[in-house]
């Protein structure tokens, strides 16, 4: 069960929770950043931050797909853009409130950083989610080792 908290005395967010709170005895999955590469590995997006985050959330879909879980069980992220303008932080946000991320709201934070791991890079998102018991782990995705 995830129980997402908006706290009355502080100012109402915009499409996230203060809070998510989970249960003892639930699964959860820490993921690794999503990133900008395509299944060959090359850059998607090149000095497209919204193209990349577009990237960056579909490939977040398949590593949360591969551990039995999906976009809208996400209790927490947070979202790297290289950039400090606010404008280029707030268009990669659009592309993460038009995303099935918002649909709990989760707990998220946006970060404007100097640099990405990889060359060209502009996008990165790292996440938590609840691996609720009803999704399947498609077959093709399972990768866990036992």
């Amino acid at each position: 069960m995830i129980q997402r908290v908006t706290v009355p005395a502080l100012f109402p967010p915009p499409t996230y929770s203060h809070a998510s709170v989970v249960e003892a005895g639930t699964r959860l999955a820490f993921l690794a950043g999503s990133v900008p590469l395509d299944a060959e590995g090359k850059l998607v997006g090149a000095g497209d931050p919204v193209r990349q985050a577009e990237q960056v959330i579909a490939n977040l879909g398949v590593q949360l797909r591969a551990v039995g879980s999906d976009l809208e069980h996400v209790v927490s992220s947070d979202v790297y853009v290289v950039s400090g303008d606010p404008a280029v932080l707030s268009a990669v946000w659009d592309v993460v409130e038009a995303s099935a991320l918002s649909t709990g709201p989760h707990s998220s934070t946006l970060l404007g950083v100097a640099c990405l791991g990889y060359s060209g890079q502009l996008v990165e998102i790292t996440a938590t989610a609840v691996v609720p018991e009803d999704l399947p782990v498609s077959e093709s995705e399972d990768h866990r080792s036992g």
